[in-house]
This record gives C-alpha cells, structure tokens and sequence, in this order.
C-alpha cells in the first residue's frame, strides 16, 4: 500500500512540488490514509490528478487507501479573517 501511494504522491509533487505528505492509519473507514497539504484555493484541482488511480487502487486492487487533500490552516485562517474584513465593512 505504502508503494502504490507513492506513485500518487509522485503525481501530486509534479504538479505542487510544495505539497507535504502526511501518511497514518485510520479507521472510519479502516485503511492508510494520505494527506496531502497543498497551498492552492480549491483542493478539487488536486483530487482531480490522482483520482483514476487512486480508484483502481481501491477497486481493482482491493486496497483500503484513502487520499485526503487539505489546504494549510494558515492559508484557512487568512482567506476567514478576509471575510470577516469584508463583511464587517459592509455593515460599517
């Protein structure tokens, strides 16, 4: 499982050479799990680049692996504090 998530985490450093990799096991459901912290503003784009391969990894291959995308708190934390800027200034 470690080896065929690193053909993913391959795939996504090709594209965001920044992305960090974070690997654990989990259990809801049980599996490996990857995450995969990517400074980017929709983690839809990255889900995009492995999804055929992580599918047959779970379908066709019957592993029980599972890629999570998130964008780093920080980035999080800016974009809230911006909106909550914007929406105070219409109010004032």
């Amino acid at each position: 499982m470690t080896a065929a998530l690193a053909g993913i985490q391959t795939l996504i450093r090709a594209h965001y050479p920044d992305a960090t990799f974070d690997l654990s096991e989990g259990d809801d459901p049980s599996g490996l799990y990857l995450l995969v912290t990517v400074d980017v503003e929709d983690t839809d784009d990255v889900a995009a680049l492995y999804s055929e391969q992580l599918l047959d990894l779970q379908v066709e291959q019957g592993l029980s692996v599972y890629v999570l995308p998130l964008r780093p708190v920080e980035r999080v934390y800016r974009e809230l504090r911006e909106r909550e800027l914007i929406s105070s200034a219409k109010v004032g």
